[in-house]
């Protein structure tokens, strides 16, 4: 799997090595395997050395692999990226990212998802972009939450305009689309579905997941249907069957970009098939 074809990431503690096998095999497109929030302070060094020791391990695993290392600034942070250094991983993710934190990394080792988790992070967006090694950024609604002191409204309102952001940030950089933050309820399977649509809708490529159970609602709503498919079939074949710039399908007035919206669809569901 490439990392264009990723819709799943699935967070795994590297505090414990159990979690971190099975989360292997759980499905997902891509695990984090977390060197930051879910490991205590007194830990860091082990989970570290357990995570190398698993990079090391097997070369060829199932998904790609992501490690979540600690954040530019602490000390645990050049201790991670030294240790990762030349290690068989797919990508870091990096909390808080800033340019700053992306300029520290150096310009050579594997791609980054660069976490938007902050005002400084949402506010410099663009620029961390650029930098040349972040593919793509993951949005982190509780912790940008908590620093703007934002309350809890339906559908999850009060993130709206910042998701959009974190979206237009992507484009207007030319980097791949973003994820979106994972779904904290695990006992609400249709909280979580409903989440993942308005996520796509609102231009996000896939979520991040913090329990196996959610990767099946996160595959559905990412990959294209069968409808989608069919419809976009039409568009593009009907556009170019009428040899103008403009064109009627369908009884709906169709311009170029509604064509590139159909045939971006269409590579979609071409990478979901491979």
């Amino acid at each position: 799997m490439s990392f264009d074809q990723v819709r799943s990431l699935l967070f795994t503690p590297a505090a414990d090595e159990g979690k971190l096998r099975r989360g292997l095999n759980a499905g997902a497109d891509a695990v984090i395997w977390d060197l930051e929030d879910a490991v205590a302070a007194s830990e860091k060094r082990s989970a570290r050395a357990r995570v190398v020791s698993l990079l090391e391990e097997d070369a060829k695993a199932p998904c790609l692999r992501f490690v979540r290392v600690n954040g530019h600034g602490t000390t645990e942070f050049g201790e991670d990226i030294a240790a990762l250094a030349g290690a068989p991983i797919d990508g870091i993710v990096l909390p808080k990212a800033t340019p700053a934190g992306v300029a520290a990394l150096g310009s050579e080792g594997p791609p980054v998802l660069a976490l938007v988790e902050s005002a400084a992070g949402l506010r410099f967006a663009f620029e961390t972009a650029e930098s040349g090694r972040v593919e793509a950024f993951l949005f982190g609604a509780l912790d940008l939450a908590a620093e703007l002191a934002l309350g809890a409204l339906p559908d999850g309102q009060e993130l709206l305009a910042f998701r959009s952001h974190v979206v237009l940030a992507s484009a207007a950089a030319g980097i791949d689309g973003p994820f979106d933050s994972p779904y904290v309820h695990l006992g609400d399977p249709e909280g979580l579905r409903a989440e993942c649509r308005r996520s796509r809708a609102l231009g996000f490529r896939g979520k991040a997941c913090i329990h196996p159970g959610q990767l099946t609602a996160v595959h559905e709503a990412f990959t294209p249907s069968a409808e989608e498919v069919a419809w976009a079939r039409e568009i593009v074949e009907g556009f170019h069957a009428a040899g103008s710039g403009v064109a009627s399908i369908a009884g709906q007035m169709i311009d170029r970009p509604t064509v590139e919206r159909a045939r971006r669809l269409l590579d979609d569901a071409e990478r979901s098939r491979t």
